[in-house]
Order: C-alpha cells, then sequence, then structure tokens
C-alpha cells in the first residue's frame, strides 16, 4: 500500500481585481477643479472638464487646456486640496471589505498623482496610475509632466495589473463615471458606472448612483 502522504488540494483562489477611477468615483469632486478654484480659472475648467467627461472632447487635449491655467500655483497647494477632498460615501466600507476578501485594488486616474498617492495611501492602496503635474521653482509651470492618463491608459493599466497579480482579465472589475472610463469598463469582465454620465451608464453592466459600497450588492461582488 502506497504510505505516501496525499496531496492537498490546491485552495481556489477566488481574488477578483478592482480598479476604480479617483475624481466623482472614490471622491465626490475633481481636484482639477479644486486646483482651478485657487487660480481663478474654476468656471473655465469646471465647462471643459464636462465636456470632456460626455465624450465630447480629447479627454488628453482637455487635460493640456485646464493643467495650462494652473501655471503659477505653488506646490503647496496640494496639500490644501488633499485636505479638501471628500470621499465618496461608501468608499471606505468598500475598501475595507475588499481588503478583508483580500481582493486587490488598484487607482487609476486621469487626475493627479500628487494627490492621488497619499490619498491612496490614507485607505491602504499601493497601486496607483495617475497624471504628474510639471514643477520648476516650486511651482507649477502649467504643464503635464509625462504621457497623459487618458482612456486607452486605464484599460492598459488595469490589464497590466491583471498581469502581475496573475488573474485573468475575467476575474477583473472597472468603476468610473466619466468618458475617459469607457476602455477599462470595456476591458473588465465587469464594468460598473457610478454616479455616470449617459454614455458610460449606457456602456456598463451596471449603473449605481449613490454609496460607493452599493456595489457590493451586485455580481461579482455578491456572487
Amino acid at each position: 500500500m502506497d504510505s505516501t502522504p496525499a496531496r492537498a488540494d490546491v485552495t481556489t483562489d477566488t481574488r477578483r481585481l478592482v480598479v476604480m477611477d479617483v475624481d466623482s468615483t472614490l471622491i465626490t469632486g475633481e481636484v482639477v477643479e479644486m486646483l482651478a478654484a485657487r487660480a481663478g480659472s474654476l468656471p473655465l475648467v469646471a465647462a471643459i472638464t464636462e465636456r470632456a467627461m460626455r465624450g465630447e472632447i480629447d479627454f488628453g487635449q482637455s487635460l493640456r487646456e485646464r493643467v495650462a491655467t494652473l501655471a503659477g500655483l505653488p506646490v503647496s497647494v496640494f496639500d490644501d486640496v488633499l485636505a479638501e477632498v471628500e470621499l465618496t460615501p461608501g468608499a471606505v466600507e468598500l475598501v475595507a471589505e475588499l481588503g478583508r476578501r483580500g481582493w486587490p485594488v488598484g487607482l487609476v486616474s486621469g487626475g493627479f498623482l500628487e494627490v492621488v498617492r497619499p490619498l491612496a495611501a490614507g485607505l491602504g492602496i499601493t497601486r496607483v496610475h495617475a497624471n504628474r503635474l510639471e514643477v520648476r521653482d516650486g511651482h507649477l509651470t502649467g504643464r503635464v509632466d509625462g504621457p497623459v492618463v487618458d482612456r486607452a491608459a486605464k484599460a492598459a493599466t488595469l490589464t497590466a495589473w491583471a498581469d502581475e497579480l496573475g488573474l485573468p482579465l475575467d476575474r477583473t472589475v472597472a468603476i468610473g463615471d466619466g468618458a475617459n472610463d469607457l476602455d477599462m469598463i470595456a476591458t473588465a469582465a465587469t464594468g460598473i458606472a457610478f454616479n455616470a454620465k449617459p454614455v458610460v451608464a449606457q456602456a456598463a453592466d451596471v449603473a449605481l448612483d449613490g454609496r460607493l459600497d452599493a456595489v457590493l450588492a451586485v455580481p461579482p461582488f455578491a456572487g
């Protein structure tokens, strides 16, 4: 009789990668507009943001136009804006529950790393991809430092994170609100539109409003 111990069954990996937009998804506002308020360009920037989120104009072009109005702001403005940021109701609860399950979370944003990174750190999130603003002599130059994080970059980031984690795309979830999120919503197995523009709500598998942790009641979270 073979006395070799039986091999234990391999535990099924039930994790899913959840990738979220930041502005108007994880947080209630738009960071570029908070910065613009301090630069005196809020009306112009808010109008451009609205058109970009509806998909009426190219995101990269719109971001460069908005960032140009921020030239001259001191870098201390990031601390001021971070203190002003409000998490969407249910965001803390959602991230905590995903952590309890061991599901990895990433933030991918057309906003700015200078605000997104400390915001993520406060929630225990380590996967972050966002734009960086160019700084010279302690002030914003009005330019983006490096390639713009547009809708294609968001989808590519979701795919790259899934590869790093060894998770197939059919175990990924994307959550966003604006046209810049359309590609990652299409790429993920489950695309969720949250407090979204009509073009995004129509394209997503699920459309929700209100609290961010409402996603826990729908597949694949509740499956």
